[in-house]
């Protein structure tokens, strides 16, 4: 059965938190400020299990769902993942299993992942300039290693490898050319991202924002850019093709240019809770419901109910009284 919120939107996409720990701590979404050694990260038990997982996809797939994302905090940290992808992968109308990751354990985990039936991989990284790139990680992190987990990915058949770069103003918006230009010609595809007020632990402003308008106009200076389809509707990247034919990037633009209006992305956190936007404020306990040995049908019936209620608009609505809300942080609902 395929379902509608109330402003007639299906559900297609599935997002799948299944860890809430990284290994980064970006400034933007997991600031060490806050998530130092005495935060305190969800329990193991508190998890959903493979096999929650698994169960709950395939009743999302029952109402329509053609594509799961695994996200986390960073997946590749949550041992197993690809035994998970393998499940995922083998279910019946489930058209596209994705992940996206940090890229810091791809050079070990890529073949891996491929052979257990990835579609396809999406991989952040926010500079190629050192300084830069290791300051907004904050934890050191070298370039040069998530370039390289970027070619393991490739050689194992994940390409083309999208690369997702959140640009915030006076930080990396230098480095949105060079991004470009490294990446041009390969068959990767850049992806620029506008800075977000997810959660509400990076001190996000409106100033800080680099509008998804201003970096095309950047890049095409130097490669003219043209606009490109969508390869579907509902597609979250706004895409530009270079006019002499190297390639494409895309730019997510949130913030200046909402795309709530064909927004069909529900979200799960790591703990099995459900939420219906990115900047949910709350969400809806499935593990309760799944540890209390429901049926199917019962699960299908709270999912139901919560999507065809669905009401989120939170981007067309920003305001000075929005951004205060207590917002879910990104690092527990995934991306």
């Amino acid at each position: 059965m395929l379902l509608a919120d109330t402003r007639g939107r299906p559900l297609r996409d599935l997002r799948i938190s299944v860890t809430d720990r990284c290994n980064f701590r970006c400034t933007y979404c997991m600031p060490k400020e806050i998530f130092n050694r005495e935060y305190e990260f969800l329990a193991r038990e508190l998890l959903l299990s493979f096999e929650e997982i698994v169960r709950l996809a395939e009743i999302f797939v029952g109402f329509g769902v053609e594509k799961v994302r695994l996200t986390g905090g960073e997946p590749l940290l949550r041992r197993g993942i690809e035994d998970l992808v393998g499940e995922l992968a083998a279910i019946d109308g489930l058209e596209d299993v994705t992940l996206t990751t940090n890229g810091s354990l791809l050079t070990r985990k890529a073949e891996a992942l491929a052979a257990a039936g990835l579609h396809r991989l999406t991989v952040s990284l926010d500079s190629l300039d050192e300084a830069t790139f290791q300051a907004m990680n904050d934890v050191g992190f070298p370039v040069a290693d998530v370039l390289a987990g970027i070619e393991a990915a490739s050689a194992a058949g994940l390409a083309p490898v999208k690369i997702n770069m959140v640009v915030k103003r006076g930080v990396n918006d230098d480095s949105i050319v060079p991004m470009a230009g490294h990446f041009r010609g390969t068959g990767h595809i850049v992806r620029f991202i506008e800075y977000m007020d997810v959660g509400h632990s990076n001190g996000w402003r409106l100033d800080d924002v680099v509008p998804a308008a201003e970096v095309v106009g950047c890049i095409s200076k130097r490669w003219p850019l043209q606009p490109a389809d969508p390869n579907y509707r509902g597609e979250v990247a706004q895409r530009w093709r270079y006019a002499d034919g190297a390639g494409e990037i895309g730019v997510i633009s949130s913030v200046t240019q909402p795309f709530c209006g064909t927004c069909s992305r529900a979200r799960l956190s790591a703990e099995g809770r459900l939420y219906t936007c990115l900047f949910a404020t709350g969400g809806t306990d499935l593990r309760a419901s799944l540890r209390a040995g429901a049926s199917d049908a019962e699960l299908q019936e709270l999912i139901r109910g919560v999507w065809q209620a669905r009401t989120d608009r939170y981007s067309e609505v920003r305001s000075e009284a929005t951004i205060d809300l207590p917002k879910v942080e990104m690092s527990y609902i995934g991306g």
